[in-house]
């Protein structure tokens, strides 16, 4: 089944461990949150000193299209193309 191959842990071996990710769109998902809640608290943090109002800026520029990438991540875990071999298609 190809949801089965889509949803295949990834296992990363660290060492004497294993790191297992599971559902990997979700976690991609989760971590583009993480840092856009980033992007945002220091920009926030940064407009309390002038000098660095520029670098807040272009740090609530990075955050708000990291926005764009969140509807992009979730539209890709539900479509998938797969490639159809070529002596499928000559007939």
């Amino acid at each position: 089944m190809v949801q089965d191959r889509i949803d295949k842990p990834l296992t990363l071996k660290l060492g004497h461990e294993e790191l297992i990710i599971r559902r990997r769109y979700e976690v991609i998902s989760i971590a583009n949150d993480f840092f856009i809640a980033i992007w945002f608290l220091v920009g926030s943090i940064l407009f309390l000193y002038p000098e660095y109002e520029k670098a807040a800026v272009w740090l609530f520029i990075i955050g708000s299209f990291q926005f764009l990438v969140r509807p992009t991540i979730r539209l890709v875990s539900h479509i998938h193309v797969k490639r159809i071999p070529a002596s499928n298609w000559e007939s």
